[in-house]
């Protein structure tokens, strides 16, 4: 059989295409791995192109490894010499290497996003920022933007001068980014923004790299941010031998910096492009296929395209609306057990996707009262529990003293006596002095004050020089066995009361398991290896999806996978989409919504229910809301089970017993004509005023409010759930005043007076 036998007529185009800018518009499950992987044999097995002169990059270690491992089996002898990485490992190594050209350490450590978190807060302390005016996570939001737009303090500072909105942003990442510098540690975002800046600033580097790497294939291209666009257009130069493989219909990552513009403007950047498009589907049923294609169909900003398959139509999708959330998830969990019962299906072949992490709490309880085996991907991801991150700490001292975070984490941990006020006189003697905080700690008899306690802190810096010989003796795992044994932090943990002691010991048990398998693949690895590898993994990368369990995520988490089925849960206005798309000026944000209901739909392979509920609690109050718009943009010929009628009119009467709960739920927010849909949702009805026999209507509900409030636009007003807050905005409705209120703590909120009920200050 030839090498390329088994592809498809378009699959074989893109994989034998060689020189210039290509273009590989892949739909959802239509072969584009196999398409990039048989390419990369093509240029080697047929061109004869050498496989050191080949990048591969994608997005998660996951899909790193399957394309790894396909390119060897396909390609054979001399494979490994295919650069197979994800962006940020590509960012790593490459730094490693060069960084000091640009006045890092080539040691440098990776902050997490709990690092990150912890220098801000910091951060905040020292400019003395009060959190209730501007939160921390706002501002690391702001500076992860700015450097996805390889802005740095300086260039962010420049752009915004003369804004004084912006200024505590500046101050905020100027001290940020000096801290990590100091620290010598580069957070995520720094990886791309510092290779990028190398490259810029060091011409030969990139060149050297330019030689090396003449033939570039990225993955899942729809997902890159202006960094990642920037990186590969530098590394393709003049040869410009790139080929992206992506779809913008699943581009879902907006709110990471992905910018869907880099793969629709491909053509314009990579002048002469050859675009191929994989509209092939091997994965759904054609029932499910053409409710996607019906779905995305509604966007205007994407590459015409209609995915089909050879499959049968087979099943209709599903659909099923139920009272409230908690019968939804006792539904669908009892319908998977049903099905488990009679045979048709493991439970590893059924997933829940919903849109927010929120949505599984009351799935987990259904799970256990019928003690269903499950996972939840987006759950504490392993590397960020407490015991990991504190021997994760140990480790970075050792390797990194120059991470004063690190040493901040565990100079006290276990208990040695050495509290806050002696830390803070060690991190004063270092600022003065120009030093790291571990270098003030191996000299903290000479801190003025410190006194006894200074002879803790000196034994805990000759405790890690310690460990730094046994390192280079014995190795990472004997040092970390070491470390566990005479440190005292496992006799901490045995001794503690807390009820999570065991399982928190077990976990220490299974890091000593990773650190043992990888000193087993990688006999020569150092520990900064081992840091770089912990640091790269993702929680998609951690799922397990062999074990016979149900997997709960969000859709955002589902991209990438695929399921015989699939329950699509919460599929209501207000929720998929949210209230802030649904809200939003700017119409991309619907859209990127709408890519996203692409994706889940996208998941399922054979069957795939669609689920939505009348009435549903979010942050304490019983909310309303309609089907999802996406569902109805289904054809009603691909689903079984209706959709609800039209609404009634308002001036409709109704039997007397029914209709507390029908207007209750045909409340007339939410309508196109009464402002923001999805506004305020009352938790109970006004009062109405009713003759014992007399048929209620609904207009006489929806006309309660129409008297003016006492507050207008600038009064300070005080909600009893949100506090107090100014009102930006009012406007008259139909059947209320719309209130816009800017609340101190809670942010902007919209709602309608008559429920707010708003006290004026």
């Amino acid at each position: 059989m030839g090498l390329l036998d088994e592809l498809n007529d378009k699959q074989y185009e893109a994989a034998t295409h060689v020189d210039g800018p290509l273009l590989i518009i892949a739909g959802a499950g239509s072969g584009k791995t196999k398409a990039i992987t048989h390419r990369i044999a093509y240029l080697i097995k047929e061109v004869g192109i050498n496989p050191w002169n080949i990048m591969a990059i994608t997005f998660t270690n996951k899909a790193a490894g399957e394309m790894r491992e396909r390119v060897d089996r396909i390609v054979g002898e001399g494979s490994e010499g295919v650069w197979v990485m994800t962006f940020h490992s590509s960012c790593v190594r490459i730094p490693r290497r060069h960084i000091d050209q640009i006045g890092y350490d080539n040691s440098f450590t990776i902050y997490d996003t709990d690092d990150s978190k912890s220098v801000m807060k910091a951060v905040f302390k020292k400019l003395q920022f009060d959190p209730k005016q501007i939160k921390e996570a706002t501002v690391l939001r702001e500076i992860s933007n700015a450097k996805n737009e390889l802005l740095g303090p300086a260039e962010y500072e420049e752009l915004y001068r003369g804004d004084f909105g912006r200024k505590r942003f500046v101050e905020a990442y100027k001290e940020y980014q000096e801290t990590l510098f100091k620290n010598n540690a580069l957070d995520f975002d720094d990886l791309l923004r510092m290779t990028v800046h190398l490259f810029k600033e060091c011409p030969e580097v990139l060149e050297n790299y330019q030689r090396r790497f003449q033939y570039i294939c990225v993955d899942e291209y729809q997902d890159t941010n202006n960094a990642q666009f920037e990186l590969v257009k530098l590394l393709a130069g003049e040869r410009k031998n790139i080929c992206v493989v992506g779809d913008d219909d699943q581009s879902i990552y907006k709110f990471r910096g992905a910018n869907i513009m880099n793969i629709l403007n491909f053509e314009k950047v990579f002048r002469g492009a050859k675009v191929i498009k994989l509209e092939q589907n091997y994965r759904s049923t054609k029932n499910i296929l053409d409710a996607a294609n019906a779905v995305i169909a509604n966007n205007r900003g994407r590459k015409e395209k209609a995915l089909w398959t050879e499959r049968a139509a087979d099943e209709p999708v599903r659909f099923r609306q139920y009272d409230t959330g908690r019968e939804e998830a006792a539904e669908v969990v009892s319908e998977m057990c049903r099905l488990h019962r009679k045979g048709e299906g493991d439970w590893k072949d059924f997933a829940i996707l919903y849109r927010t992490n929120a949505q599984s709490r009351e799935f987990e309880e259904a799970f256990v009262r019928e003690n269903v085996p499950y996972y939840i991907v987006g759950a504490v991801n392993f590397y960020a529990r407490r015991e990991i991150k504190d021997v994760l700490a140990y480790l970075k001292t050792i390797d990194n003293a120059k991470d004063d975070l690190a040493v901040r984490r565990i100079i006290n941990v276990p208990k040695r006596g050495i509290g806050a006020t002696t830390l803070q006189k060690a991190a004063d003697y270092a600022a003065v002095n120009g030093l790291d905080l571990f270098e003030a700690c191996s000299r903290a008899s000479q801190i003025p004050g410190i006194g006894k306690a200074g002879a803790k802190v000196e034994a805990f810096a000759r405790m890690i020089e310690g460990y730094r010989r046994i390192l280079s003796d014995y190795g990472i795992l004997e040092t970390l066995k070491h470390l566990l044994d005479e440190s005292g932090y496992l006799e901490e943990i045995r001794a503690s009361d807390e009820d999570d002691a065991q399982e928190r010991l077990e976990n220490v048990e299974e890091f000593v398991n990773r650190v043992a398998v990888f000193e087993e693949e990688h006999p020569e690895g150092t520990l900064s290896e081992l840091l770089e590898e912990v640091a790269l993994v993702s929680d998609l990368d951690n799922a397990d999806t062999e074990t016979s369990r149900v997997l709960l995520m969000t859709v955002h988490s589902a991209k990438g996978l695929e399921f015989p089925r699939v329950w699509l849960c919460g599929m209501e206005d207000g929720i998929f989409p949210g209230y802030l798309t649904i809200n939003s000026d700017d119409p991309k944000d619907l859209e990127e919504e709408r890519r996203l209901a692409y994706v889940a739909i996208t998941r399922a392979k054979d069957v795939l229910t669609i689920t939505a509920a009348r009435s549903r609690m979010i942050r304490g109050e019983t909310q309303y809301n309609a089907v999802s718009r996406f569902v109805k943009e289904i054809p009603q010929e691909l689903l079984s089970g209706e959709l609800p009628k039209a609404r009634r009119r308002f001036d409709e009467e109704y039997d007397e017993e029914d209709a507390p709960r029908r207007a209750f739920r045909e409340m007339p927010f939410g309508r196109a004509d009464d402002g923001p849909r999805g506004g305020f949702i009352p938790r109970k009805l006004p009062s109405v005023p009713q003759h014992p026999k007399a048929p209620v209507k609904l207009s006489t509900v929806a006309e309660l409010s129409i008297k003016e409030p006492d507050y207008t636009v600038g009064d300070r007003v005080r909600h009893v759930k949100y506090g107090e807050g100014e009102v930006l905005a009012m406007e008259k409705k139909p059947r209320d005043w719309q209130v816009t209120v800017n609340f101190d703590t809670a942010g902007q909120k919209v709602m309608y007076a008559a429920f707010a009920r708003l006290e004026k200050l």
